[in-house]
């Protein structure tokens, strides 16, 4: 490999040669067009490096969907809010509902609970850990979690832990695409 102090004068040499000196004399145009490009580009990735990113001011909508294992309804409370929890019919008969829609705005008939989900005592414990931890999570600390949860499909009385056959079947059914190809969106409940 040349070094690069020789880099200069194998430029000039190049552009010396006759061939290239005239297609450069012959089409300015060409030439200032590219330049002006170049800079351009230069100019516009130099400006992205040194301008920090600011992220969006997005609204985090705390509310999650909660289904009532006794009455079969979803109700609305706060996301942060591990299940089971107290529903409207009693104590701990709360449950995590996945709603999910394949469209943006879905009416009632195109909202669907994909499945319901629930912790053990220990599995609460989990998530509090995994919270402090932040981004320190580990594979170790995912697979513990799933240890403690629980899914179910909603009309199903049987719960299998996430970490099962059955569990991890149940979850890839909810991600999966519908016969046009569309993926299922997460609905989330309105605010009020």
């Amino acid at each position: 490999m040349k070094e690069w102090k020789y880099l200069k004068y194998d430029i000039e040499e190049w552009l010396k040669r006759p061939a290239i000196r005239k297609w450069i004399n012959d089409n300015p145009r060409i030439v200032i067009r590219i330049t002006i490009a170049t800079i351009s580009l230069f100019l516009i990735i130099l400006i992205f490096k040194l301008v920090p990113y600011r992220s969006p001011n997005v609204s985090m909508n705390h509310k999650a969907w909660f289904y009532d294992l006794n009455t079969k309804k979803l109700f609305a409370e706060d996301g942060d809010k591990i299940p089971p929890i107290d529903a409207p019919s009693g104590k701990l008969a709360g449950v995590k509902a996945y709603v999910l829609s394949y469209v943006l705005e879905p009416n009632e008939n195109e909202k669907f609970i994909a499945y319901l989900e629930k912790f053990t005592p220990q599995g609460r414990k989990y998530i509090d850990i995994c919270k402090e931890a932040k981004t320190k999570v580990t594979e170790k600390m995912i697979n513990d979690l799933n240890c403690n949860r629980y899914v179910s499909k909603p009309n199903d009385i049987n719960w299998f832990l996430a970490s099962s056959d059955k569990g991890r079947e149940i979850l890839r059914q909810a991600n999966k695409a519908n016969d046009k190809g569309q993926m299922p969106l997460n609905y989330l409940p309105k605010l009020k």
